[in-house]
């Protein structure tokens, strides 16, 4: 067994001797169990998951979905860069979401805005689909569609080879389709990436490098 337990672990005694859960000796990835709790990961505003570490290739045609809860108004959601300029990019700006997309020409973004007082950061879950097909981006937030025009219809292909990083990157890592450094703080679920005929389901208690993110424990609210 490689993996820990996504549970709630308490009351433990050995040789009739109740261990003090409250002062450990030492702590690694563990997070508070809440009353309330939901399907999903938390991220606490802190770290990032890393997935596929020898690398995701976007290549031509990719269509993301997720669905997050946030009451932060800026907060990486993912990136798939490269050593040059290729990449995509998904992050929370301003209460806006961005999805960047460099084929190797140039960044193109399409933005969501909310209308009125409607607010992606109200700590209710939002529904995300993000699609590329080879100069062609999209986005989808809760059945809202935005397109952008893409002047570079000639590059297609975003060649990318390092891994996912979802809801933050690491400091020393370049991202060339992201513009805020901010670390998500809230809850993702059901990250799938599509490409073609395959659908990739990611676990996130199998990420490579989890660092402020705790999968399978969501708290039912915002403390």
């Amino acid at each position: 067994v490689t993996h820990s337990i996504p549970a709630c672990i308490g009351s433990m005694t050995i040789n009739s001797k109740q261990l003090d859960n409250e002062n450990p000796v030492s702590i690694f990835a563990v997070n508070n169990c809440y009353e309330t709790v939901q399907d999903g990961t938390f991220f606490d505003g802190s770290g990032f998951a890393a997935l596929v570490r020898e690398g995701y290739k976007v290549r031509s045609d990719v269509n993301i979905t997720l669905e997050f809860r946030t009451t932060a108004v800026h907060g990486v959601l993912l990136g798939v860069s490269s050593a040059k300029v290729d990449a995509i990019g998904l992050e929370i700006v301003h209460g806006k979401v961005l999805f960047h997309v460099n084929n190797g020409a140039g960044r193109i973004t399409a933005t969501y805005e909310p209308r009125g007082t409607n607010s992606l950061c109200d700590g209710k879950w939002h529904k995300l689909q993000a699609n590329k097909s080879k100069h062609r981006i999209s986005l989808i937030i809760d059945g809202n569609l935005v397109h952008t025009d893409n002047p570079y219809i000639q590059s297609t292909s975003a060649d990318t080879n390092n891994p996912i990083y979802v809801g933050g990157y690491p400091a020393d890592v370049k991202q060339n389709c992201l513009t805020s450094k901010s670390s998500f703080r809230g809850c993702l679920r059901n990250l799938v990436l599509t490409k073609g005929q395959h659908t990739e389901l990611f676990d996130f208690s199998r990420a490579f490098d989890l660092r402020g993110v705790f999968p399978h424990s969501c708290p039912g609210a915002e403390h």
